[in-house]
């Protein structure tokens, strides 16, 4: 039972870390681009996550608002955001390994507003070589953690634990009547005295 409460907690911490990460990844330079010269001290240009994979950062707020979400979603909407969870980590797996197996291609658009070049080719021409940063790895990480983590909340979106007791509707018992020993319904005013005397009316 104990082990069951922990593991929403759990979860919900496990995706706002995910998130969290991919989305500070976003913000750091993922590559250094030297472009080509003819006998000129040759420029490096320092790419961020925001030009490198612009759609992170939607990614990642998308997975912010579902652990909020969750802190309030019955077994069925769980699971539902469980298979939400796992395509935003696909697409920020996605989004990281595009940019690590072509960081050139990734630093298309800051090559263009450095040097005028437009096109495909032309900016590839333009570059000498392309160095990673680690921050590319880690949001490929964290897309990984988002996956893994979606696929242990649709598993275990059953065993959550539920609304406490405290929540529930309160019943009140008929009253039985001291002098006549007969009950009637309870009422406002029977609460208001069992209150005076110190009683809990919704015990």
């Amino acid at each position: 039972m104990t082990a069951s409460r922990r593991i929403k907690p759990i979860l919900i911490l496990a995706v706002i870390a995910a998130s969290g990460l991919a989305l500070l990844a976003w913000t750091q330079v993922w590559a250094s681009v030297r472009l080509a010269a003819d006998g000129d001290p040759q420029q490096v240009l320092e790419v961020t996550g925001t030009i490198a994979a612009p759609g992170l950062t939607a990614l990642a707020l998308a997975g912010l608002a579902l652990a909020g979400a969750l802190t309030i979603a019955g077994v069925l909407i769980r699971i539902v955001l469980g298979l939400l969870e796992i395509l935003l980590g696909v697409s920020v797996i996605l989004s990281a390994a595009l940019a690590l197996t072509d960081p050139i291609g990734a630093s298309a658009a800051a090559v263009t507003t450095a040097t005028g070049i437009a096109g495909t080719d032309s900016t590839r021409s333009a570059v000498s070589s392309a160095a990673l940063t680690v921050w590319p790895y880690l949001a490929l990480a964290a897309g990984i953690l988002m996956v893994a983590v979606g696929v242990v909340i649709c598993v275990t979106a059953r065993r959550w634990p539920g609304p406490t007791k405290r929540y529930e509707t309160t019943r009140f018992e008929p009253v039985t009547d001291a002098a006549t020993g007969q009950t009637r319904p309870r009422d406002a005013v029977d609460d208001w005295d069992g209150l005076t005397r110190g009683d809990d009316p919704t015990v």
